[in-house]
């Protein structure tokens, strides 16, 4: 089918740049949340993010002020009832993401496609919380989304090939390049990545290096842009921890075991950037370690 209309679900950092590369490559976008303020910001943020693309001259701003005309906000669901494509970006709680679709799905018009761009959830589970299995399938954005190409596209047990053939036409009309992976938990991306910042964060609590050594040894040893531990802050611990209790939960093997430190930042409200306390404290010009 074709896909002209696309609804976003949640304006938070993912979805924002959701609607952003939809928009930006010619589809009408409708994005939803439950709070006005989050969706006033994410259009504030889209249009900054927009204005530095036209700045780098990486789109005209004929391109740019295109894109922002076709991005509506709504805070009804229910609005996004008309839509080809939806993508539910909310927090990555399964209880939250099953009462959304309990919520959107007597709405939806028969032939649209319901996404999810959870980063480890099982697509399969959610799909059997909808109307449509057989249209639902994983649709994951790497995060910034407007810069990084990749998307990783789950098919859920139900998922048929009609579904799948049109959502990697749209990952190409996009401009991005997809990556296809199997329903388990974390999928591709999250599988190899967050035990990886689990085990650094293992690092930093049993004293073998502190913050700082831990992320220049990984910088400079394996020429990562980013330290495990910034990377995390980045991320968001909170999401870091659940992507670890996804893995723990689902495949029962004791390496998937979050280490006692990442839980003690969460229940702390360390997150990272976001909270601006991580393992780096972002309140200054400059981040500083804080172990």
């Amino acid at each position: 089918m074709a896909i002209k209309t696309v609804g976003v679900i949640g304006a938070g950092q993912m979805g924002n740049g959701i609607a952003h590369v939809f928009a930006l490559s010619g589809y009408d976008v409708l994005l939803t949340d439950i709070s006005q303020e989050a969706l006033t910001a994410a259009r504030s943020t889209i249009e900054g993010n927009l204005a530095r693309q036209v700045g780098r001259e990486k789109i005209a701003q004929a391109d740019a002020d295109a894109a922002v005309a076709r991005i509506r906000t709504t805070t009804e669901i229910a609005d996004l009832g008309a839509s080809d494509l939806v993508i539910e970006a909310a927090t990555e709680r399964e209880e939250v993401k099953a009462k959304i679709f309990e919520t959107l799905v007597p709405h939806l018009k028969p032939q649209a496609i319901l996404t999810s761009n959870t980063s480890s959830i099982s697509i399969t589970r959610l799909a059997s919380r909808t109307d449509r299995p057989e249209k639902f399938m994983g649709f994951h954005f790497m995060n910034p989304v407007p810069v990084m190409s990749l998307v990783e596209l789950i098919r859920g047990i139900a998922t048929d090939e009609e579904t799948y053939e049109t959502c990697l036409e749209v990952v190409e009309k996009i401009g991005k390049t997809a990556s296809v992976a199997e329903d388990f938990p974390a999928f591709i991306v999250n599988r190899i990545l967050v035990p990886m910042i689990n085990e650094a964060v293992y690092t930093l609590h049993e004293g073998v290096g502190s913050v700082t050594s831990i992320d220049k040894a990984m910088k400079l040893g394996t020429n990562q842009p980013m330290g495990p531990l910034e990377l995390a802050d980045f991320i968001g611990l909170d999401t870091c921890l659940a992507i670890m209790n996804v893995l723990h939960d689902g495949l029962a093997d004791t390496k998937y075991r979050p280490c006692p430190l990442l839980t003690k930042y969460v229940e702390a409200g360390w997150l990272g950037r976001k909270s601006g306390r991580g393992f780096y404290d972002y309140s200054g010009e400059t981040p500083v370690p804080t172990r």
